[in-house]
């Protein structure tokens, strides 16, 4: 891998900067500041970025539009208007929880975790259906975060931050079921929580380690390292490919949790970074899918 080039090119203090996602129509990074509850689209042609309240995390569905997520209300948010036409409540036995991070799957289902309180056995994840309906599909989890899915299709992967640890799953794409739970990793507390992550044309997974300061590319058949991108900042949550060619690895940062001298220390806390530099030869990074069925 040719030695990469960072670059903070949304220069915000971002409380909790999460779920970056390239929406591939614009040409632009579409993420949520979850701490501050709001939805952001940056425009890199002109730098500007544009908010829209209230949400805790988003997935594509149609240019303009978009699933959303805010405490433990799954919706549609319509950029335009700023309005949000809310589709399920869920959670209503764990009050405290609320959603922290979402992708679309490739049949076009929103699917999102609910992380609990940071207590062992109280984070879930759910599956939105087109007629609205709600299941969930894990339970008794952590604090379930990042996930994706292989090229296949068939395996999900999945964050557990709490346990430190990435698991797999069989996914049946017709129904949006999981199966045959299994480890792919379990990180060193040293080594950073493992917080959101991607999948690359290779079928290698990219994990953003929140207080760790890193990126780190693994193989998810042994759990091995390939590679680590160290960060100019250590509360590092989460990543995505974009950019015209899919050859920019997008890298969402928090200043949430740092004291004033931590701040100090890293000016560049809680902006989100383009890394250049990061594309392996033949390969072609994955447009992300929207959402169809909601």
């Amino acid at each position: 891998m040719a030695s990469p080039r960072i670059e903070a090119v949304i220069r915000e203090r971002h409380r909790m900067g999460e779920c970056p996602v390239w929406e591939e129509e614009t040409g632009q990074l579409v993420y949520v500041d979850i701490t501050a509850r709001t939805v952001c689209r940056w425009i890199p042609v002109s730098g500007e970025v544009q908010t829209v309240d209230p949400v805790g995390c988003v997935a594509l569905r149609r240019e303009g539009s978009y699933v959303v997520a805010s405490g433990t209300c799954l919706g549609l948010l319509d950029w335009a208007t700023g309005q949000v036409e809310w589709a399920a409540w869920l959670d209503r036995d764990k009050p405290h929880n609320r959603f922290n991070d979402g992708k679309v799957d490739p049949a076009g289902r929103f699917v999102a975790s609910a992380p609990g309180v940071w207590e062992p056995g109280q984070g879930s994840l759910y599956t939105l259906y087109a007629d609205r309906s709600v299941v969930r599909q894990l339970d008794q989890l952590g604090i379930p975060n990042g996930l994706d899915w292989s090229l296949d299709h068939r395996t999900l992967y999945h964050v557990d931050s709490l346990d430190y640890s990435v698991r797999a799953y069989d996914y049946d794409v017709q129904t949006g079921g999981l199966a045959n739970p299994r480890m792919v990793c379990q990180l060193e507390p040293e080594q950073g929580m493992p917080d959101g992550l991607c999948v690359d044309t290779t079928g290698t997974l990219w994990v953003a380690c929140i207080e760790g300061g890193r990126v780190i590319r693994m193989d998810p058949e042994t759990g091995k390292r390939l590679c680590t991108l160290e960060m100019p900042v250590s509360r590092v949550t989460s990543c995505c490919f974009g950019g015209a060619d899919y050859s920019d690895l997008c890298v969402s940062s928090a200043a949430d949790s740092l004291s004033p001298e931590q701040l100090l220390r890293e000016p560049q806390a809680g902006h989100v970074f383009k890394v250049s530099g990061v594309s392996l030869p033949g390969s072609a990074w994955l447009p992300a899918t929207a959402a169809r069925q909601v």
